[in-house]
């Protein structure tokens, strides 16, 4: 799964791997970002014009009763998107890439559950693919749009810290995501993969990530695990 990740890159390096605009506003870097709270994701119109947004973390359908199921909706395996109510409509009409500098994963050790930081191997940006909504308490409510994380069986190096991970796009495969003209149910099936061996690197990390509430750059920062 992905439950925890982190986005600092160069907005330069950001925009011009999106194919955003000029304009695009600046992102806050983050260190630590948690379930329920904003995220960047980029997005594209009917005329294929690329946005970056801030969406809350944890997929909201938009018949859901209460805001509180998304906190439960921050992942969807891609093996069963087009069987579940919560997914299977976002995956035709509302897909999207979520913006991140790499995510945390964490493994299970005989004197506790390690943080490991996993990120490009070229520290580029990383493209996940995900899924939006628009959901709103009542129609006085401003709409409130939300995201989940698609996962898959975790390949190589990264299934030895987890069994799941997040889908990464590479930048040939985003126009086509991105697409909402392709709204058959296995329209962008072939893209859902784990992403290819060597693509992504991992390193211990410290446990102060286990921690929400601490941000800062030296969370990412490599450790030696004792022997």
């Amino acid at each position: 799964m992905c439950g925890r990740f982190a986005y600092y890159s160069a907005h330069e390096a950001m925009v011009q791997l999106f194919g955003l605009g000029a304009d695009t506003p600046q992102i806050e870097p983050r260190w630590n970002i948690a379930p329920t709270q904003f995220v960047p994701v980029v997005r594209a119109d009917s005329a294929g014009l690329r946005k970056l947004s801030m969406l809350y973390w944890g997929l909201i359908p938009h018949w859901a009763k209460e805001k509180g199921i998304g906190a439960r909706m921050i992942n969807a395996r891609a093996e069963t998107l087009t069987e579940k109510p919560s997914f299977r409509v976002a995956l035709r009409r509302r897909r999207c890439l979520v913006v991140a500098s790499g995510y945390y994963e964490w493994q299970a050790l005989a004197g506790g559950k390690q943080p490991w930081f996993i990120h490009a191997s070229d520290s580029a940006p990383l493209a996940f693919a995900g899924l939006w909504e628009s959901w709103s308490e009542s129609p006085q409510h401003e709409p409130l749009e939300s995201c989940t994380i698609i996962t898959t069986e975790a390949t190589g190096q990264i299934a030895r810290l987890h069994h799941r991970v997040p889908v990464v796009l590479p930048t040939a495969a985003f126009t086509r995501w991105l697409d909402p003209t392709l709204q058959a149910d296995r329209a962008v099936a072939d893209l859902l993969q784990a992403p290819a061996e060597g693509h992504l690197t991992a390193y211990p990390v410290s446990k102060r990530v286990n921690n929400a509430r601490n941000e800062g750059p030296e969370l990412v920062q490599p450790i030696e695990l004792k022997a």
